[in-house]
């Protein structure tokens, strides 16, 4: 297959290239798209062989459940059943947005997409370009990240193209998205709404609105068989070639530790990376160092992680410390996404050795 690739301004939107992918998607194809979170990769969410399309493009698992793109509110009720009045009351404050809910599916949802769950995962992005998409599509758009299974998510077209090209029908090209982390997801269908994964929404904004939430603390081992209940709870996900290592400890002696860790690494022959906040960055020896802005500042951490583990990839990091950032707010988002890239490899600074001195292939 051949991949066209086209350019959308976001403030000029090019209608004719909108309703031509609109046309794809229609008749079953594959188009990459950008969000206001990280692009997506769409299909046509009622018709169970785009969604297989998919999975078989994305080297997915076909047992991890697919978010369906709406442009409109009114079409909600014809994807999802028994809404509560705390997920209006969010839809009211953060739909357009960053936000993704889950909710009994109605028949007309095939279980293809919902990896063959009960329940389906709703969500209305903000972007221009991705709700013009939407519309010109028919209305419900399955929409992945448009990323290799376990790879970073793309912030970037052309990281999309690295990924999927030669896979997908069409890219859209729509510059570099605004948050860089996938939409908070919010479970419904329990007798208590729960947070299954962190995002730019947080949790006190949840509560805010909606009076109440939980937060599912637990992580579905990659071996377990229960099916996970929304994208990225069960397998291992963001993942840059190189081995990652998250670094935990007071900021002197986690620099010192890293330090460490490079020296030793050098002397076998790896080349490393650091990734680190503004403050710190410049204590780092590492071959590649990536800031990824002031240590508080989470929304900017949110914006440039997923670039910087693909600038690593780029540089060719065979093995990569990250400071723990702070996990309030959007940083706890930011957390979740380094914790999921490093397969939940934690050192505590201070360690003589990291993981029994395991190093990337």
């Amino acid at each position: 297959m051949k991949t066209k690739v086209i350019t959308i301004e976001e403030n000029n939107i090019n209608m004719e290239a909108v309703e031509e992918a609109g046309a794809i998607l229609k008749r079953g194809g594959l188009v990459a798209f950008p969000t206001e979170t990280v692009y997506g990769l769409g299909g046509d969410a009622l018709n169970g062989e785009s969604s297989a399309r998919i999975y078989a493009a994305k080297g997915r698992p076909s047992d991890n459940p697919l978010i369906i793109h709406i442009a409109d509110m009114g079409d909600l009720s014809m994807i999802a059943k028994d809404v509560p009045k705390e997920a209006y009351l969010l839809a009211e404050r953060y739909w357009p947005g960053p936000l993704t809910m889950i909710f009994h599916k109605t028949d007309i949802v095939p279980y293809a997409t919902t990896g063959g769950l009960k329940t389906v995962a709703v969500r209305m992005p903000s972007h221009e370009t991705a709700r013009a998409l939407i519309r010109a599509a028919g209305g419900f758009v399955a929409a992945p990240s448009a990323n290799r299974s376990g790879r970073p998510s793309p912030t970037l077209a052309r990281y999309v193209i690295e990924d999927l090209d030669g896979c997908v029908d069409l890219i859209i090209d729509g510059g570099q998205t605004q948050i860089g982390l996938e939409s908070t997801i919010v479970d419904f269908t329990g007798e208590e709404p729960v947070i299954l994964r962190p995002g730019y929404v947080t949790e006190a904004m949840v509560r805010e609105a909606a009076g109440r939430v939980l937060t599912d603390q637990a992580v579905i081992d990659s071996d377990s068989d229960q099916a996970p209940r929304a994208p990225g709870m069960k397998y291992r996900h963001y993942a840059p070639r190189g081995s990652l290592f998250l670094v935990e400890g007071e900021t002197d002696k986690v620099s010192a530790y890293i330090n460490e860790q490079i020296a030793l690494k050098r002397r076998q022959g790896l080349r490393t990376g650091v990734i680190a906040a503004q403050e710190t960055a410049d204590r780092y020896t590492a071959d590649v160092v990536k800031s990824m802005g002031k240590r508080h500042d989470g929304e900017e951490a949110a914006r440039q992680l997923f670039r910087i583990l693909r600038e690593l990839d780029d540089e060719n990091a065979q093995i990569i410390y990250a400071e723990a950032f702070a996990g309030e707010g959007v940083g706890a988002a930011v957390m979740n996404r380094l914790l999921k890239a490093a397969g939940h490899q934690v050192l505590q600074a201070g360690d003589k050795q990291d993981q029994k001195g395991e190093t990337a292939q």
